[in-house]
């Protein structure tokens, strides 16, 4: 009762102090936490290897579902053991998106996609990490295989996204409704759909050598997917606005995956029929559109550049024009180039929004790196008007934007939990910031938890590798628990920055 003498916050530090230690004890057998400097190697200024690490690391912190007997991030455990039951189906699984405890199949499916194609990439560079990639990736395509196991049907969604953000409760303790939503013929959603394909098809290339009977379920899903998605067409939120609206709102449409789903389906399959497909309506689907954000809601930069390899790499010549618009994305990001049309920060980040910036950062240094292979690998560069630019040039930008993050910044922060000696200690989320099931195994009521959720005090639960929104376009950041927009992390900002990593610990003779 002593704590009664002491001002409320002041009691919501102590408690939270307290369980920091119950919470995270030696969970982290793959490096101490703040062990981030040694053994780098001479020319690099960050240990790329310890955030590669902790960056699929992450991943374990947003399991649903029934936890396995090696799960790492131990504060968490068991959720939504009955997801999907108000369907009579089996969505038990799967990623929770960000900080709150829904699971949005949107997000997760590019999540998917894109880290799977970090590990087409860059896995074999990754040594010991490639595995921890391939669980990350088994753990989104298992549930995505449940969520289209009925034809011309996806469970796109569990739980009321409104009635959740309305509790702060650890995932363990939810007792907000878990409605579940779909698209089907009546409710099409080719975005969801489309985006489901590509998830799937991607995951099917990266599990073709390690197991070959997963991927040709992981494939064969993949086309029945696909055509599902070409056949009903519409956008998912059109007719669930009121559910995913304005959480994962499809405010590109649906052109842009139908399009990025046909590229995935082309590059696993090599079945003429999609090369045709991309070939006939990819005018149509906006191939030439110049838009340059690539992240969950618009794939047309990501499918221009997996196309150019196809041209440039494999000399699909049909594709030739995927070349010029690569080109139109990747000028549009070089500082100083003609048609550059991207905002950085004083301090140098790349800036498209106050909203989760940070997903455009990891998204498009993805890019530059993965375009960059493929120039080298084909002898060419980059054409913007009369400038031209090497793959080094491509590397060099994607490297300030992945350091910035790490730490080479105004503030000197380091924008990923547990990487570095400074980083952000209140991130919006709801199991990191309440005390674990194993200190406080008592229920958090929906409500409870706001007390928390406004204090002061430091998550008492490290979730290592997560990477927040980050700062804003003056390079600023309150490392507030309260601002979604900038301190909640999301499986698609990590999902590229693993390529990236991977990439930067390999070149620096860390890997």
């Amino acid at each position: 009762m002593v704590l009664l003498l002491f001002s409320s916050s002041f009691r919501v530090t102590i408690f939270l102090s307290f369980f920091f230690f119950l919470c995270n004890g030696f969970s982290y057998p793959t490096s101490s936490l703040f062990n981030t400097h040694h053994h780098r190697h001479h020319l690099a200024k960050h240990n790329y290897k310890d955030a590669l690490t902790k960056s699929i690391l992450f991943f374990e912190g947003q399991r649903s579902g029934k936890l396995p007997s090696n799960q790492r991030m131990s504060w968490r455990k068991d959720s939504g053991l009955s997801d999907g039951s108000a369907l009579h189906v089996d969505l038990v699984g799967g990623y929770y998106d960000a900080g709150d405890n829904i699971k949005f199949g949107f997000p997760m499916a590019f999540t998917t996609t894109m880290l799977s194609w970090s590990v087409i990439e860059f896995g074999g560079l990754m040594k010991s990490e490639l595995q921890n990639a391939k669980i990350a990736i088994r753990w989104a395509t298992d549930y995505l295989l449940k969520a289209t196991s009925h034809p011309d049907t996806i469970y796109v969604q569990v739980g009321d996204a409104n009635k959740d953000h309305s509790c702060w409760e650890r995932p363990e303790d939810m007792d907000t409704v878990r409605s579940v939503f779909k698209v089907d013929k009546n409710t099409p959603g080719s975005d969801v759909a489309a985006e489901t394909a590509a998830a799937l098809a991607a995951a099917a290339i990266v599990f073709r050598k390690s197991d070959p009977s997963y991927s040709k379920v992981l494939l064969k899903r993949a086309i029945r997917v696909f055509a599902f998605a070409d056949k009903y067409r519409g956008t998912y939120s059109a007719g669930l606005k009121p559910d995913v609206c304005p959480f994962y709102c499809s405010y590109s449409g649906y052109q842009d995956e139908l399009l990025w789903g046909a590229a995935w389906l082309q590059k696993a399959t090599k079945n003429l029929k999609y090369l045709n497909y991309i070939k006939i309506n990819g005018q149509i689907l906006g191939a030439a559109e110049y838009d340059n954000t690539f992240g969950w809601d618009n794939k047309h930069a990501g499918a221009r550049i997996l196309l150019t390899k196809a041209f440039l790499v494999q000399n699909v010549k049909t594709l030739h024009e995927y070349k010029g618009h690569a080109d139109n994305f990747i000028c549009s990001v070089i500082p100083g180039a003609p048609f550059s049309s991207t905002q950085y920060t004083p301090g140098g980040l790349l800036f498209k929004m106050a909203d989760a910036n940070m997903q455009y950062v990891t998204s498009t240094s993805f890019l530059l790196l993965t375009y960059a292979k493929y120039l080298t690998s084909a002898k060419t560069v980059v054409h913007c008007g009369g400038s031209v630019y090497t793959p080094g040039r491509l590397r060099s930008i994607a490297k300030r934007q992945v350091d910035y993050l790490l730490g080479d910044n105004p503030l000197r922060m380091s924008y990923m939990v547990g990487y570095g000696p400074k980083f952000p200690r209140r991130i919006h989320h709801r199991g990191s910031s309440l005390p674990c099931v194993a200190s406080h195994p008592a229920k958090i009521q929906c409500h409870q938890g706001f007390a928390i959720m406004n204090s002061q005090s430091p998550n008492p639960n490290f979730l290592v590798g997560a990477v927040v929104g980050g700062p804003d376009q003056h390079d600023r950041f309150p490392d507030e628990r309260s601002d979604y927009e900038q301190s909640e992390p999301a499986t698609y900002i990590n999902a590229p920055l693993v390529g990236a990593l991977a990439y930067f610990a390999h070149a620096y003779g860390q890997l």
